[in-house]
């Protein structure tokens, strides 16, 4: 199979060789950021014989799956097949002949991360910015430090771009620091270009570009044209919150303690009823350390007669303990519907005191915390959250996704017994650690002194 490079991997090669210290790509789904960097690692480590190289995402588990079993492989095949890369799976890295190390690994897996960041690299790559926060990185950042003649030390950085509250859009495009706000003193040394799906479309189908260009406009402007996306003032989520927290399926552990389903109910009369809102229909669950997860968004615009089985079928497909439901509309309508649909399902209907905002306010407490995950990608949820602030819902329409997940959490951690230490402060378990706290666990000294180069 032949290879070639597009000219905005050619310019992103441009770049990675220049003078800049610190490279981002940043653009949308499948647009080769991932690929291109690796291969640039994959140079330097051929390049410069016992040179060490670190490629990180948030999680192991994704890194393995999509670095060392996928991107990394590929890119030996295409690019170097005359170069043999032999795992040594048990201490996380790839040996290269010329006894090269390119480790692969997670930033929050605690048995591997002391082991790799124990090491000093030439090269170190954030892959998947968006999940991984600033603190984290800092601390990454503190090992780019291997002394290796004739090899500059570089940091590689990728994501579909998210808020333009997030670090990489402060620190790459505006050229701040992410934590004062306040110019950077050695702008020159970061370095950045946008690259979309349009820029490798000789690797895509037209199939799969038609697709992205076809996403609601929100998502369509983070995958398709790769743009950071304006956040709404006073916020109660971001898509940087949502994305630090996000999880696979691997990563949910067996035995939940509880399983829900949340429905909050609209006057749609049928799937063509285009002006009344969707039914939000959300199934969480939560396990034995307080942790939240988002399993499924099944919300549809549809009759009662339609939504009331499609909320008995996610009922036990997820194996789920009951049904909340909000009896606002229509009175106890919604609790007839799906006993109508499967009288065998247990339905808790509740009853809406407050305003969307302020029953939402302690659920995205929890998110902050680092103690609600969603299993996978939710994008017309994760828009209306990302919609909602302290002055009310700001998004088109109603956010009936979004009020089904907020019944949902609120069900299962808000009104529990432990809430109070979960809002309080008290359950940590998961959270992403401030600067401080990194660097006094890290060791990597005080949290004001900056590996970025930063005053």
């Amino acid at each position: 199979m032949s290879f070639a490079l597009t000219p905005k991997q050619h310019a992103a090669n441009k770049l990675m060789g220049g003078a800049a210290r610190h490279i981002l790509a940043v653009g949308g789904s499948r647009s080769a950021k991932t690929f291109n960097f690796v291969r640039g690692i994959m140079i330097r480590a051929i390049r410069a014989a016992h040179s060490r190289h670190a490629i990180l995402r948030l999680r192991g588990n994704a890194a393995r799956a999509s670095i060392a079993l996928d991107t990394l492989p590929k890119v030996q095949r295409l690019c170097f097949p005359q170069v043999r890369l032999t795992e040594h799976r048990q201490d996380g890295f790839f040996a290269l002949p010329n006894a090269s190390e390119i480790w692969v690994g997670g930033l929050v897996d605690k048995d591997r991360v002391e082991k790799i960041l124990g090491n000093e690299y030439v090269t170190i790559f954030l892959n998947e910015c968006s999940q991984i926060s600033f603190a984290s990185a800092t601390t990454a950042i503190t090992r780019l430090a291997q002394n290796v003649p004739g090899l500059a030390q570089k940091a590689y950085y990728d994501l579909n771009p998210v808020g333009k509250a997030h670090w990489t859009n402060r620190l790459f495009l505006e050229h701040r620091d992410p934590r004062t706000l306040k110019p950077l003193a050695n702008p020159k040394a970061y370095a950045h270009l946008f690259m979309n799906p349009k820029d490798n479309r000789a690797n895509l189908t037209a199939e799969y570009l038609e697709s992205l260009e076809n996403l609601p406009e929100r998502q369509r402007r983070r995958f398709y044209e790769g743009r950071y996306a304006d956040e709404t003032e006073g916020a109660l989520w971001t898509y940087e919150t949502i994305e630090q927290n996000r999880v696979g399926p691997e990563d949910v552990p067996e035995g939940l303690v509880r399983v829900v389903v949340a429905v909050d109910p609209s006057g749609a009369s049928g799937v063509d009823d285009e002006n009344a809102s969707e039914i939000g229909i959300i199934a969480a669950g939560l396990d034995r350390a307080g942790h939240a997860y988002i399993f499924e968004d099944a919300s549809v615009r549809d009759s009662p007669a339609v939504w009331g089985r499609r909320v008995a079928l996610v009922f036990h497909t997820r194996s789920a303990d009951r049904v909340v439901a909000e009896k606002n509309f229509g009175g106890e309508m919604v609790r007839f519907v799906i006993n109508t649909a499967d009288k065998t399902v247990p339905v808790k209907v509740i009853t809406a005191s407050r305003g969307k905002e302020v029953r939402a306010e302690p659920v995205s407490a929890l998110y902050e915390k680092g103690l609600v995950h969603h299993v996978g990608r939710f994008g017309a949820l994760e828009d209306q959250m990302c919609s909602f602030s302290t002055l009310g819902y700001l998004g088109e329409g109603s956010p009936d996704r979004a009020d089904a997940l907020v019944w949902a959490i609120t069900e299962l951690l808000v009104g529990s017994a432990g809430a109070v230490d979960v809002l309080g402060g008290a359950a940590v378990s998961g959270r992403v650690l401030d600067a401080d706290e990194e660097a006094d666990r890290s060791g990597v000294g005080d949290a004001g002194s900056s590996p970025w180069g930063m005053r």
